[in-house]
Order: structure tokens, then C-alpha cells, then sequence
């Protein structure tokens, strides 16, 4: 299949395997849940009855008074511990190599579908300044959400995008599934197209 070059008369051919593919929302579902909890600290804590500071004597005598307790440690008391207290863990999902790639290529054939990919000769600017790049987006008419993709991001490009919430730039080795599905559309560059052919091929 062919893409068409913004700016240019020329079409870049793709293979259909990375930009023509099914879509699979369970396969997408999980790598994207999977990615977003490699990412979680896991390092929550609290502290069982046995660990909270205090003593573990009995706090009245069992008869006479009232309720029959055992140590001000329990957890039905203020200061006690936590019944079932969290620890430390880790939150990450096994995905193989396989899953993950599939996934990425049907994102990226469900954007092409959906006419959400622009691809462009090569993008840059000449100076790390925001406005200039927000020009460049504009002429390009792209969604609120962009992604900006490239083969390798210049520093200029990284700090004129810097102060733009909504605007991210990746070079191909950090593009990741989460900003595929979180963008309104994406920028590739040629040079990017043809290095994401060869990591998914």
C-alpha cells in the first residue's frame, strides 16, 4: 500500500503488514494496560497490627468493662494497624516481543484508516521557539492531541514542544503504545515510516 507525502507529489510505499493490518481491540487492550502498569511504583505501604508502635498487653481486664479487648493494636482502634495492609509490589504483565509489535502496527492500521497519520519529508525547526512550531502544525491541520514522530528528535524540536501540554515528540526508538492511542493524530517523517517498517517487520 501507499502513503501520501504532505508537501509532496510523491506516495511512500508500506508494507501492508505494519499499516494495512486487522485491529484487534483485546490484543491493543492489554499491551496498553500492560505498558501503563510497568509504570506503576507498586510501593505503597502500611503496617499490620504486629508492626504499628505500641504494646501488644491487654488493654483492661477481660470482665467488668464493657467490650472485652485485647491490645490497642487491633485494627478496630485509631493508631491500630491495617486488617488487610498493602506492601510493596510489582504491578507489571507479561507481554512477549510478538504481542507488543502486533499491537503497535494495528494502532498505527487503525490510524491510517482512520486518516489520522500525516506523513511529511522531514520535521523541524530552525530554532528551539514554540511559536514556530505551533505554525508548522497549524499549515499541517492537525488535531489538538498531536504526536510528532521522527527518526532522531532534535533538541530543537524537543524544547519548542516543551511548553505545548498537548503536543508530544518521539523519536521511533520511544515510541510507545500509550501515545499512539492518547494522540488525535500523528506526524511521521519518511525516515521515520521506513525505520518503524523495519523494527515491526
Amino acid at each position: 500500500m501507499e502513503l501520501a507525502i504532505t508537501g509532496s507529489n510523491n506516495k511512500l510505499t508500506v508494507s501492508d503488514a505494519v499499516f494495512g493490518r486487522e485491529f484487534s481491540e483485546p490484543l491493543v487492550h492489554q499491551v496498553v494496560v500492560a505498558f501503563r502498569n510497568a509504570a506503576r511504583a507498586g510501593t505503597k505501604a502500611q503496617k499490620t497490627r504486629s508492626e504499628v508502635n505500641g504494646t501488644t498487653k491487654k488493654s483492661k481486664r477481660q470482665k467488668g468493662g464493657g467490650a472485652r479487648h485485647g491490645a490497642l493494636t487491633a485494627p478496630i482502634f485509631v493508631g491500630g494497624g491495617v486488617t488487610f495492609a498493602a506492601k510493596p509490589r510489582s504491578f507489571a504483565q507479561k507481554v512477549n516481543r510478538k504481542m507488543y509489535r502486533a499491537a503497535i502496527a494495528a494502532i498505527l492500521s487503525e490510524l491510517n484508516r482512520q486518516g489520522r497519520i500525516t506523513v511529511v519529508e522531514a520535521f523541524d525547526v530552525d530554532a528551539p521557539k514554540t511559536k514556530g512550531l505551533v505554525a508548522k502544525l497549524k499549515d499541517l491541520g492537525v488535531g489538538q492531541r498531536p504526536l510528532i514522530v521522527t527518526e532522531d528528535a532534535t533538541e530543537n524540536l524537543y524544547l519548542s514542544a516543551r511548553n505545548l501540554p498537548y503536543v508530544e515528540v518521539r523519536d521511533v526508538q520511544g515510541l510507545d503504545p500509550v501515545a499512539l492511542v492518547g494522540a488525535d493524530s500523528v506526524v511521521m517523517t519518511t525516515d521515520a515510516v521506513k525505520k518503524i517498517e523495519e523494527w515491526l517487520a
